[in-house]
């Protein structure tokens, strides 16, 4: 644990990115002022405005003017939530930083146990998910078979049934403060970066209002961010797979050359021909898109391009940033 003694800096902070959250605003600052109040030391909450079409970015300055502990970066459009989150902790200054969603399906109250947590000398303290509630059944079976997979085939040992809820250490900030990548995946790349790790358990809630913003597309990116990023499986199962086929192929072979030559049997009929064409054609595009996927991420990593724009800085002191 990082202990701040600068009355200047806040000793807790709060990083919480909106996307269209009008709805849950209002209660959401009211939960998290009444946690904020039984924290010790200085703390400040940092909202991070992706790209809302909504209400969000005003209802966001009206608190701005009601509370001096509360700051707000406006992004030029919506960057994605994972690097919503990058630009508060890249803007966070507290000896420690909560990362938590707006929706209140992450409890503001569960920040008082990770605080406790942080106090004992843990580094990241991570909310595990007991039970989630308010989700379809096809959400909730394949939130935990990702997280299975991913953990079964990344050499970094990355919790199960845990989203980005989590306190950090200073060290563990300015750790991810150096890692620029662009496929941005927050909860493994804390892994990666190790130190003292522990758990605490809840139970997540349903919505207290509107719809999710993840769609089903969005969820297919993320976990495809995720593999690619923490694993090279894909690419050496490829490899064995084509491995696998050329033997096929090879005794197959084999086994016409000998009907011909040898038993003189011909093989009528285009139906094996057309099956070994799709089965090969088929196998060729699947390895093709597991390059693709690795090729694109090298793609968009070479192109250096910063990860966010910031159109306003709000409610910060002496903050000239607005590009990382």
């Amino acid at each position: 644990m990082s202990e701040n003694p600068s009355q200047s800096h806040p000793t807790f902070s709060v990083v919480v990115p909106l996307h269209n959250e009008e709805a849950t605003v209002d209660a959401l600052i009211i939960r998290l002022k009444a946690v904020l109040d039984q924290l010790d030391g200085l703390s400040e909450i940092i909202f991070v405005n992706d790209g809302s079409t909504d209400g969000t970015l005003t209802r966001l300055r009206d608190c701005l003017k009601q509370d001096k502990r509360f700051r707000l970066i406006n992004f030029s459009r919506n960057f994605g939530h994972q690097r919503a989150i990058t630009a508060g902790i890249d803007h966070a200054s507290g000896a420690a930083c909560v990362v938590m969603d707006g929706d209140l399906q992450d409890p503001p109250e569960l920040i008082l146990a990770m605080a406790a947590k942080w106090k004992e000398g843990f580094d990241v303290v991570y909310a595990v998910r007991t039970e989630r509630r308010g989700e379809t059944l096809f959400k909730t079976l394949s939130a935990r078979g990702f997280y299975r997979l991913l953990s079964a085939i990344t050499d970094v040992p990355i919790a199960v049934d845990t989203g980005d809820f989590r306190l950090m250490d200073r060290k563990v900030v300015d750790a991810l403060g150096r890692i620029r990548e662009r496929g941005r995946f927050i909860r493994g790349l804390v892994n990666w970066v190790g130190y003292r790790q522990t758990p605490i358990y809840y139970v997540r809630e349903a919505r207290k209002a509107g719809e999710t913003h993840f769609s089903f597309r969005k969820m297919l990116r993320f976990s495809l961010d995720a593999i690619t990023a923490f694993s090279i499986l894909p690419l050496q199962f490829a490899s064995t797979l084509g491995l696998i086929v050329f033997g096929g192929s090879f005794i197959y072979a084999l086994d016409v050359l000998y009907d011909h030559f040898v038993a003189g049997r011909t093989i009528a009929g285009w139906t094996s021909l057309m099956i070994v064409v799709l089965f090969f054609g088929s196998v060729q595009l699947l390895l093709l898109g597991v390059l693709g996927e690795y090729l694109g991420r090298v793609f968009e990593e070479v192109k250096q391009r910063p990860l966010y724009l910031i159109q306003s800085l709000e409610g910060f002191e002496n903050s000239s940033s607005d590009l990382r």
